[in-house]
């Protein structure tokens, strides 16, 4: 017999079965309700909130100057939206309570835009109907435009929008934006970003893109009691700062004072390029590309738009006829002695018929040169000169020139393409021949002369710069550097030395010849007004017209290129500098206008560097005590005494008036009077402090009598 009783358990038994099953049932039949009426609901509710894991942006890496000023770096900007379908609008009361004060908060810190306008542009938002059927626009712009962090906490602040991020609505994207500390400064260098995409489009932002983005990381999202946990995955790694060459006070001196050439009304220029380069490097310490534009009101301005530096390829003038005498010069074909330049040159009046065509110098109207030796066309920039040589030389074996040309690397691919786009590598024709031994058609008789003085080529100016740099740098070529190193968290991870394209360019002595002729330039020929009385300058000037295509040369208004290229100084050269200016009629002059600018660079630069020498040789104990002249010294005794400065500053020695006083010590003023008052007639040599005096101290005076001061 069971121990069970049957009939009391089965009951039980029954009853729990169909407890079960009920409750079976009604979780099938939740799950249906859920998977057809209530479909849309959790659709909707899940491609809002499911999200399990977003990009982390890392922080782009700062673009810094040569001494680490910094020149490009990051800072966080907002977009800011609205999403009328969060918690609170399921009850508009708290929106409706809170709407006026929201759009007066907004005027307040968006003046452009009235409150009225705001409220306008936030209820059509709230009740924009979407394609769900729902009504209320998920991302509503608030403010069309990207704004700073300062702003984007003020909006934060704002009633309503300062509660809980996914229960008022009030959303927001957060972007690295790109900021220069020098505004426009080396603008086509450096680069920029496209603000859509944040992606670099031009200039070191684009060929350094890789080292300065960075690693996106990647954060898991998780609900958790309806606020969103982030749980990193990844972290980003932030970008590497990159170190250039570019010195912020010479870019900026080099552009003050081409923009003040270009500005001028006989110039007017179109534009202007200048480019300084340190010789022993190769480092580009400034580079300056200007461009004519016109404002808003149709003023004209000037801007960096393109880097004409790197890819404007043009007929580079005169400054090409110094490639030309040094192949001549390498190449021994005026003598096997490099630095002989006596070959005289017969360019008469100025003009010389050349294959059907005329060959002028500038000067033709005036007469022209004469009969002058190799050395002093180049000095004179003689067309006829230069061209006669090369032709004379070289008409049979126009290869041999052609080749010398690549040799000294005024043609050489700098392969900068992938250090900042753009750069255009220069042309220059190589004359092919045919079966019967004849030149092919492209290759006329006046090619080669015409090609000698800076026609028939096309060269940018960051490839002229670098051969007068191989110039001033002993024939070395050294490629253009604009990144020295990288760096991460102050810590150096890798650099770029400086890099030398060809040890020596010509034979040692016709590159010592050459620096002296253009030294000559400078100093007795045509680049006058690029030299400075403070230190020795060599370079050579250029007055190209530019070529209108199949237009020619002669359509209409004629454009000029000018342009000066150099190095000082010129006994121990530091840098190397171009200038050039494109511009529309005459007047048009190479050293007169080019040759300024280079001018006021050279001069600049030295200035500066020579302040920094003086301050290099105190220490910071010492004090650097001003000499005081002899005479009257009771200002500058009252001026050093305001100073703090103790100087033993005697008093001015008395003579009688009939006897010479010694002045030597005493500046020009005060040596003056002391002679003047008793009868002398002076004459001044010189400047600073009197070193010498031609009537003896001590004399008896004889009024009439001169007296010569020497000053140094």
């Amino acid at each position: 017999m069971s121990k069970f009783d049957n009939e009391k358990v089965m009951p039980r038994y029954m009853a729990i079965a169909v407890v079960l099953t009920l409750i079976g049932i009604a979780v099938i039949g939740k799950a249906l309700y859920i998977m057809t009426a209530k479909k849309q609901y959790w659709t909707e509710v899940a491609n809002r909130l499911k999200r399990d894991s977003v990009s982390v942006k890392p922080t782009r890496g700062n673009i810094l100057s040569c001494d680490e000023q910094l020149m490009a770096t990051s800072i966080p900007e907002y977009k800011i939206f609205m999403d009328f379908q969060a918690s609170a609008f399921e009850k508009d009361s708290l929106w409706l309570d809170k709407l006026d004060s929201v759009c007066d908060g907004l005027n307040k810190i968006f003046p452009q835009r009235s409150a009225e306008e705001f409220k306008a542009l936030l209820e059509e938002g709230r009740h924009k109907p979407q394609k769900n059927g729902s009504v209320g626009a998920r991302w509503w712009n608030i403010w069309p435009r990207r704004i700073d962090y300062n702003t984007f906490m003020e909006v934060k602040a704002l009633p309503f929008f300062n509660m809980p991020r996914y229960k008022s609505g009030f959303c927001w994207e957060e972007f690295n934006s790109r900021r220069r500390p020098f505004g426009s400064l080396a603008q086509r260098v450096i680069g920029g970003l496209m603000l859509a995409s944040d992606s670099a489009y031009f200039g070191l932002e684009m060929s350094y893109d890789s080292i300065l983005r960075g690693t996106p990381g990647i954060t898991g999202r998780r609900k958790v009691l309806n606020k969103y946990m982030n749980i990193p995955v990844t972290m980003p790694i932030d970008g590497c700062d990159i170190v250039t060459t570019i010195d912020v006070n010479m870019q900026d001196l080099a552009e003050r004072a081409l923009l003040d050439e270009l500005k001028l009304p006989e110039v007017n220029g179109e534009m202007g390029v200048a480019i300084l380069m340190e010789v022993a490097t190769g480092d580009i310490k400034a580079m300056v590309n200007m461009i004519r534009t016109n404002d808003k009101e149709g003023n004209p301005h000037y801007i960096e738009a393109v880097n004409s530096a790197m890819s404007y390829r043009c007929e580079p003038g005169s400054v090409f006829k110094t490639a030309s005498i040094l192949v001549a010069l390498d190449d021994q074909v005026l003598g096997k002695n490099p630095k002989d330049t006596s070959y005289i040159i017969h360019t008469g009046s100025g003009v010389m018929p050349m294959y059907g065509r005329e060959m002028k110098d500038h000067n033709w109207r005036r007469g022209g040169y004469g009969d002058i030796n190799v050395a002093r066309s180049l000095e004179v920039s003689s067309n006829v000169g230069v061209s006669h040589v090369i032709d004379k030389f070289y008409h049979n074996e126009a290869e041999r020139y052609v080749k010398g040309l690549y040799r000294i690397g005024i043609g050489e691919d700098l392969k900068l393409q992938n250090v900042l786009p753009g750069y255009r590598a220069p042309i220059i024709r190589m004359p092919k021949r045919k079966k019967n031994g004849r030149y092919d058609d492209n290759w006329y008789a006046t090619t080669l002369p015409w090609m000698s003085i800076g026609y028939e080529t096309q060269i940018a100016p960051i490839n002229t710069v670098t051969f007068y740099n191989a110039i001033a740098n002993n024939g070395t070529m050294m490629r253009p550097r604009f990144v020295k190193k990288v760096m991460k968290n102050g810590v150096t991870i890798k650099e770029f030395p400086p890099e030398v394209i060809k040890n020596s360019i010509a034979r040692p002595e016709a590159i010592k010849t050459i620096q002296t002729i253009l030294e000559h330039v400078v100093s007795q020929g045509l680049g006058r007004k690029a030299g400075s009385k403070l230190f020795k300058v060599a370079g050579k000037t250029g007055t190209a017209q530019v070529s209108q295509g199949k237009s020619g040369y002669k359509s209409g208004t004629v454009q000029y290129w000018l342009s000066f290229a150099g190095f000082f100084p010129a006994d121990n050269p530091l840098y190397t500098c171009i200038v050039c200016i494109k511009k529309s009629g005459l007047p048009a002059s190479g050293g007169g206008m080019s040759g300024v600018v280079f001018h006021h660079i050279s001069e600049g630069v030295m200035a500066r560097h020579l302040k920094l020498s003086i301050d290099d040789a105190h220490d910071e104990r010492s004090e650097a005590i001003p000499q005081v002249k002899e005479g009257d010294t009771k200002s500058a005794s009252m001026i050093l005494n305001k100073l703090g400065i103790n100087k033993d500053v005697s008093a001015p020695k008395k003579y009688a008036k009939n006897v010479t006083p010694d002045v030597t010590g005493m500046g020009a003023k005060d040596a003056v009077y002391q002679m003047e008052i008793r009868g002398l007639k002076v004459k001044l040599h010189g400047r600073g402090k009197v070193k010498r005096q031609s009537y003896p101290a001590g004399k008896a005076v004889v009024k009439g009598a001169e007296c010569v001061l020497t000053l140094e």
